[in-house]
């Protein structure tokens, strides 16, 4: 789920933080710079490891600013396929669910994907939403969102951005990740205790 990534890069440091101690500068350029971003095919940063090396250190004519090569660590999350993973209900429509690990809410579950045979029906405590209801032996466990649930990941993709989009749409999401409640442990944890 989360990984050590080597990167190098060119960085620009402002004058204003050449007051600092370097090491100090570069972290705090390279958090603004990454964390909270996702690159593609690589996955959501999360934090700036460790700083491996600083390199050169030019001022460019006409600038004021020192540019670095630096080689640093990333901390990233980017989970596997197959990877087991435990996440809240965020949201359930006709479509299928959204889940939430709280620092990342882009995991959905369609409703291909949920437990077979599986059903929607209306929320009572919320009008916008649906209920899903897995029918296993005659009885009824239903996705409320009161317990977390286990999910499997099917996919990760890396949508490219779009050059337009509809008001009624989505935010884009540059990573998204497909899971899957349709096997043996999965879906909401009281389920199986």
């Amino acid at each position: 789920m989360f990984y050590l990534s080597e990167i190098e890069h060119k960085l620009r440091l402002p004058p204003h933080l050449l007051n600092l101690p370097l090491n100090e500068a570069i972290k705090g350029e390279l958090e603004g710079l990454f964390v909270d971003k996702v690159i593609a095919n690589l996955g959501l940063i999360i934090s700036i490891y460790d700083i491996r090396s600083i390199d050169d250190g030019f001022i460019y004519p006409s600038e004021g600013a020192s540019t670095y090569t630096v080689k640093f660590r990333l901390v990233v999350f980017r989970p596997f396929v197959g990877e087991v993973i435990t996440a809240k209900l965020k949201e359930s429509k006709a479509e299928g669910l959204r889940l939430s690990l709280g620092f990342f809410d882009d995991i959905y579950v369609p409703a291909p994907l949920l437990p077979d045979p599986s059903r929607s029906e209306p929320d009572p405590e919320n009008k916008n939403q649906v209920r899903w209801i897995w029918k296993f032996d005659e009885l009824d466990y239903p996705i409320d969102g009161v317990d977390e649930i286990r999910f499997q990941v099917h996919n990760v993709s890396y949508p490219s951005m779009p050059l337009e989009q509809d008001k009624d749409s989505n935010p884009f999401a540059p990573m998204v990740i497909k899971g899957s409640l349709d096997a043996d442990g999965l879906g909401p944890i009281s389920w199986w205790i």
